[in-house]
Order: C-alpha cells, then sequence, then structure tokens
C-alpha cells in the first residue's frame, strides 16, 4: 500500500529528527527537483522505482536533462547531489549520466543478478566490467577524466 499521507512539509519532521544529509527519492520532474532543493535537501535520486509503480513513466536518463536545467536555472550548484537510480546495465550508461549532470549512478539490478549468481566475486566482476567499458568509452569520447 502507498503512503498518501506524506508531503513535503515532513522535510521539516525529518530534518528535526536528524543531522544527516537527507535525499530524497523518486524525483520525476524538474519542478519537484528544484522543490526539494528549495526545501533544503542536500540532493534528490532521479527514480522511478524499476517502473513497478508506474511502468509507462519515463526511465531516469530521460528525466536527468529536465531535472539539470530546472536545478541551474533554479541557482543550485554542483554541491546539491543529482543522482540517478535505475537503467545502468553497461559503462556507456555511467557516462551518459555523468555527462547529463548526474553525480553517481545506482547499480542495484545487475548487482544483485551478479550477487545471486556468482556472489561477491560476480558483484567484483560487474565492476570490473563497468570500469572497463567506462574506461573505453571515455577513450572515444576524448575525454581523459571525469569532473563530478
Amino acid at each position: 500500500p502507498r503512503e498518501s499521507s506524506l508531503s513535503w512539509k515532513d522535510i521539516a519532521w525529518l530534518r528535526s529528527i536528524t543531522k544527516l544529509p537527507l535525499l530524497l527519492k523518486g524525483i520525476q520532474r524538474g519542478d519537484d527537483a528544484v522543490k526539494a532543493y528549495e526545501y533544503g535537501l542536500q540532493g534528490i535520486v532521479i527514480s522511478n522505482h524499476g517502473g513497478r509503480q508506474l511502468d509507462g513513466c519515463r526511465s531516469g536518463i530521460e528525466i536527468l536533462p529536465e531535472v539539470t536545467e530546472a536545478l541551474k536555472q533554479a541557482g543550485a550548484g554542483r554541491d546539491f547531489q543529482v543522482l540517478l537510480d535505475g537503467g545502468i546495465r553497461r559503462g556507456s550508461d555511467i557516462f551518459k549520466a555523468l555527462a547529463l549532470g548526474a553525480h553517481a549512478v545506482g547499480v542495484g539490478r545487475p548487482s544483485l543478478y551478479s550477487l545471486a549468481a556468482y556472489g561477491q566475486e560476480g558483484v567484483d566482476k560487474m565492476f570490473e566490467i563497468f570500469m572497463d567499458e567506462l574506461r573505453t568509452c571515455m577513450m572515444l569520447m576524448g575525454t581523459r577524466q571525469l569532473q563530478i
């Protein structure tokens, strides 16, 4: 069941009970990203929750340019963290997300598959493959280093 009583007002309560950085997951639009910034959060996680909540919604990578542009227009600096969760299946996906303004990406599904099939060695190999693919993509794009 969905919790329908949650609202933007709950951020003040969360802020009152912790000194930890707060990031909001599930951002799907630029105006919501700006609202999270204006409420004093430290960042957002662009996510459609694996498409399970709304199977016809846009993917995170499709939403990312709208979000980064809206945050830029609102004056959010690079210290406001934008994470992309979902849809990362290869190193070139990581490159695209970073090029479009993400600070980091989530690799939940590939990690789970790797762990289930091969344990810790599988997860280690997955990260090795992602890094190799990212380096190759960077070389092909003429990118010597990443600035995040």
